[in-house]
């Protein structure tokens, strides 16, 4: 899935786009299972082995008490287990003796009167005494009920403790994680929603094998009303059944009288009804203004990660994979669609066409099933006897030729590629109108955002870069995540990962002239910078709530992923080897699930060369620590050392000591720095390793050859005096990728306080003789943090010195630029960010310029165009005039061209006007004017702002109970809203502020990552300004 806003101007920030715990299911390993007992313990009498250990909330819900209703009796047995170290859930008869460990002395021949302090002591010693023998021999069997603590087990070894279901009786499973003795092997599902009511009913026919001895099947379900549900066991006859529900973990059961044995089969027959979902998960609704202002209305699925179960009843874990058959009844009006191609259409007697779908040819994980029920067109062409299909709402189809090109050609790509042709018949890509995520990998059936597929035929080369890279990135997913699952979403950068390392590589091979290189080390950058974070996670790390799960899509997963891919593939011998361990791991493990050392095993085993470090023992280390290392270069003549620590701004002093990388470290210097063919290796495996000798002569050395390596360097000593001082006389010494990363390490570095802000000021020197995007680019990014920082402080005469600053140093590229339309994607880039910063710092020419493009558009009545890649600084000018703000809110309710449409709003976000301000975060939130699918993008706009962050940490305060009802707890949209709301906080009071509301939250949001992540920026701010403000005022 691509969670990210593929399409906003700041690119960098927003990109395309766990071992498993004991909150969730077990995978249904087969072969891991046949290692087990033959008589696997049944949903009445679990393994201790398998019990966990509950927390007090939970044993308090299982026992049907409020949270302030337990006993004083009960807290006193509690604590006592508690303090003698013992598990009183787990603790079974065969591990305890009610026998006494002590024995009775004889008594004594001669008798001596104690003293009365004696006598104390001995009085409490045997007190004692007796209380730790009583808890030993009842706590262990003791049955908690509302009567207080202990009572008589009478079973043996122990009566295990479990929840209440909705109806009152006794849930008969205690875990957060399905059991793993049922398998399901093929869903028959029947969907009958109902568009005029927003309802659906549904008919599940789940077949199963019953992998281990049990008298229970549970699965999941959520916010479904059960209203029947048959049981049969092999060629027995169907039977009624009860059906008990546990709301809290989403699940359902049925209990049995008998075992069902391993080996047999059993289907189960659900009938249910539902509400079609109001957010952007499950089987939702939503709706469409055309032309003529009439409303059409449709349903569609997003069910990544744990939404599958809120449309049918179902074991909703990636590696639960069966096979699917999918009938959906709709009105003659309107079409279906879902994974596989329609296999026939049967007109019913209330006037419904019921669809009936062909079974799924490959094994599926839930989360990949699709369905759509709209009044769509499409476009389609067959490919290696595919047929690529490209849907869109009527009004838009003309938008759909360049996603059907690419994604034609990329197929082809792809399939030759992987050395395995996509498996499937056809290949459906739909835009939705509302749509949270970019887009989601729907085996069969890919849906997008409209902005992250449609472009128009006179679309800027830019804006075909933002579909392009989008479709790479889904497609990839078709064999990474789809045909090959990880087993838990603890591995979910197996998925995200590849797929974004892919969708870059296949752009610059099949896509030469989009560019895409400069986009990558963007990104590379951000990641870098979120994970120097002490609240960064590692790339393969435990999830154990639903939200854990949600936050797992974020940079680390999919940046951080793609990253060490490349690294890896970049210090492997040859060009190929990396492809061949791939396509051995596609090809081994075809429709099964992974784990990261399955991965690492397989490219090991591909690896041709003896003087290559072992795959699995390099790359274990990039992905099970978080963070990444600082390499420091030291140099004495002619030996260099080379150092490794964490990089982490805030220090955590367990980490800084523990942890280490295997570090390919790549490296050129001054007597051959810019082919392939100057690069050296070295792999950095300890703490500290010399360099073979280098000549004398030699003046500098340049770690991270082209910023392949996920790791940052410090040059001590006159080592980057040596660099600054090459660059100063010759800008072309470097490539553009390493000038870039020069630029990025020497701002990542004085934020750590390895270099002072001065070092950085001086770096910067030679920008006015640069003449490449990303080392420009990575500059402004930079300097517009601080800029904006210093801008929320109120430091007025800094901000109007930092203002003279970049307007002095790169002024003499702002004036070159043009305002014209650009051919090159590259000179987009640069150009958009040149003239974005110079109108945002209210440079004269800039802004009349804009002024009068904007005039000329909207005099054409939007027959002119604007540049794409200009469109962002014209809309934002346009709307800082009230007149010209109420202008561009009607063309947005009237441009059909999505692109331009996001622009115009985030044009609109941009106002200074406080009234306004309150008036689009609002219309944001109602979703009316302005889809709530947007509201992360307009928020984070607003909050770019010196008038709108303020009001945006309010607007989140007072409404973030409506957020969450839209936006699941740690959702890549919820991350944005707090990343953005309170990223440029600086100061103690906004800190006291941000903490207390969330931690306020409790289980509604409080232990979100994002929320640690929000703190951490805060107080780094905080610092950073302490240190560095009176310098900047001498400085600047």
């Amino acid at each position: 899935m691509d969670p990210f806003d593929s399409n906003n101007s700041d690119r960098s920030n927003q990109p395309r786009n766990m071992i498993e715990n004991r909150m969730f299911e077990e995978e249904p390993d087969v072969v891991d299972l046949a290692k087990d007992s033959t008589t696997f313990p049944t949903c009445q009498a679990l393994d201790p082995d398998d019990v966990v250990y509950e927390p007090r909330s939970s044993r308090l819900l299982v026992r049907g008490l409020g949270e302030n209703d337990m006993d004083e009796d009960d807290e006193d047995c509690e604590s006592s287990a508690r303090l003698l170290g013992m598990s009183f859930m787990n603790r079974s008869a065969a591990h305890r003796s009610c026998s006494s460990p002590y024995t009775r002395q004889g008594a004594p021949r001669s008798c001596v009167r104690p003293s009365a302090r004696t006598l104390v002591v001995c009085i409490l010693f045997l007190l004692i005494v007796a209380s730790m023998t009583m808890v030993l021999c009842f706590l262990p069997g003791c049955t908690f009920t509302r009567s207080g603590c202990p009572k008589t087990n009478k079973t043996s070894p122990f009566e295990q403790v479990y929840p209440l279901s909705t109806s009152g009786a006794v849930f008969p499973w205690a875990q957060l994680r399905l059991p793993r003795s049922i398998r399901p092997l093929s869903y028959d599902l029947t969907l009958n929603p109902d568009l005029d009511n927003m309802t659906f009913t549904g008919r599940t026919i789940i077949t199963m094998s019953v992998l281990h001895n049990t008298k229970c099947i549970v699965l999941h379900s959520a916010y479904l009303n059960i209203t029947n549900a048959t049981f049969k066991l092999g060629d027995g006859k169907a039977r009624g059944v009860t059906v008990l529900e546990y709301k809290p973990r989403e699940q359902i059961a049925v209990e049995f009288t008998e075992v069902l044995k391993t080996g047999q089969y059993c289907v189960l027959t659900l009938d249910y009804s539902a509400n079609l979902s109001h957010a952007y998960d499950g089987f939702y609704n939503s709706s469409y203004t055309e032309k003529d202002g009439s409303k059409r209305v449709l349903a569609a699925t997003q069910f990544e990660p744990l939404s599958a179960r809120k449309a049918f009843p179902c074991f909703d874990a990636p590696a639960f994979k069966a096979t699917f058959l999918i009938r959906i009844r709709r009105k003659p009006n309107h079409l279906s669609l879902s994974n596989m191609p329609k296999a026939k259409s049967t007109q019913l007697s209330n006037g419904l066409i019921e669809d009936e779908f062909e079974k799924t040819s490959v094994n599926m994980s839930t989360y990949l099933v699709a369905f759509i029920v709209a009044n769509f067109t499409h476009i389609s062409r067959n490919v290696s006897d595919t047929q690529v299909s490209v849907y869109s709402v009527p009004e838009k189809w003309e938008h759909t030729d360049y996603a059907l090109d690419t994604a034609c050609k990329l197929l082809d790509f792809y399939n030759g590629f992987f050395g395995i042709n996509y498996p499937l018949k056809k290949l459906d890509l739909v835009a939705i109108p509302d749509f949270l995520a970019g887009a989601m990998e729907n085996w069969g059936l890919i849906t997008f955002r409209e902005t992250s597929l449609l472009v128009g035929k006179q679309s800027s080369p830019l804006e075909k870069q933002v579909v392009a890279s989008v479709i790479a990135h889904e497609l990839a997913h078709q064999w990474f995540g789809n045909l090959v699952t990880m087993r838990w979403w603890n591995d979910l950068w197996l998925n995200e990962g590849f797929a974004t390392y892919m969708q870059f590589m296949s752009l610059q091979t099949v896509f030469p002239q989009l560019d895409i290189g400069n986009l990558f080390l963007a990104v590379r950058f951000r990641a870098l910078d979120k994970d120097a974070l002490n609240s960064s996670h590692a790339v393969s790390t435990e999830v154990n709530k639903p939200e854990q799960v949600e936050e797992m899509f974020d940079s680390v997963s999919y940046e951080k992923g793609a990253s060490i891919l490349l690294m890896l593939n970049a210090s492997l011998p040859g060009d190929q080897q990396f492809r061949k361990g791939i396509i051995q791991y596609l090809k081994e493990f075809s429709g099964l699930n992974t784990e990261t050392n399955d991965l690492w095993n397989s490219l090991t085993q591909a690896e041709v060369s003896a003087q290559h470090p072992n795959v699995s023992d390099m790359m274990s280390s990039w992905t099970s620590q978080k963070g990444f290392p600082l390499v420091t270069v030291s140099r004495k003549g002619g030996q260099v050392t080379l150092t490794q620590e964490p990089f982490r701004l805030t220090s955590d002093n367990a980490t800084q000591t523990s942890s280490l990388w295997n570090i390919p470290v790549t490296y050129v210097t001054d007597n051959c720095s810019v082919a392939p063919e100057c690069r050296r290796t070295f792999y950095l495996k300890t703490k500290s390793e010399t360099l073979k000798e280098l000549p004398e002569s030699i003046k500098w050395m340049k770690l991270n050859y082209r910023n392949t390596g996920f790791y940052i360097t410090h040059y001590e000593d006159e080592g980057w005096a040596a660099l600054i001082n090459a660059l100063s006389n010759n800008v072309n010494v470097l490539t553009h990728e390493d000038r870039a990363s020069l630029v990025h390490n020497m701002f990542a570095l004085s934020r750590l306080g390895r270099v002072s802000f001065n070092q950085v000021l001086h770096l910067l020197r030679y920008m006015s003789n640069e003449t490449h995007t990303s080392p420009v680019t990575e500059a402004l990014s930079q300097l517009g943090v601080i800029y904006r920082l210093l801008d929320k402080r109120q430091e007025h005469r800094l901000v109007a010195r930092m203002k003279s600053y970049i307007l002095n140093q790169f002024g003499s590229l702002m004036d070159k630029q043009t305002w014209e339309e650009e051919d090159s994607v590259s000179k987009q880039e640069l150009r958009s960010a040149l003239l974005g910063m110079a109108c945002g710092l209210n440079e004269e020419k800039c802004i009349k310029k804009a002024q009068a493009l904007f005039k000329h558009y909207v005099e054409s009545n939007g027959t002119l165009r604007i540049p794409g890649d200009l469109q962002q600084v014209v809309f934002t000018v346009a709307a800082q005039s009230n007149e010209d703000w109420g202008t561009l809110l009607s063309m947005y309710g009237h441009v059909t061209y999505d692109a331009e449409k996001r622009k115009m709003l985030r044009g609109l976000a941009s106002t200074q006007d406080a009234r306004l301000l309150v008036w689009i975060l609002k219309a944001g939130l109602m979703g009316d004017v302005i889809q709530t699918q947007e509201l992360p993008l307009v928020i984070s706009t607003v909050c770019n702002g010196f008038t709108g962050y303020l009001f945006v940490w309010d607007f989140i305060q007072e409404n973030w109970d409506s957020l969450i009802e839209k936006f699941p707890v740690g959702s890549f949209a919820i991350q944005t809203i707090i990343k953005s709301a309170t990223s440029q906080f600086s100061t103690q009071a906004h800190l006291d502020q941000v903490q207390g509301f969330f931690y306020s939250l409790k289980e509604r949001g409080s232990q979100m990552r994002s929320v640690q992540e929000a703190l951490e920026t805060i107080r780094l701010n905080q610092r950073w300004m302490e240190k560095n403000l009176a310098a900047l005022r001498k400085w600047l």
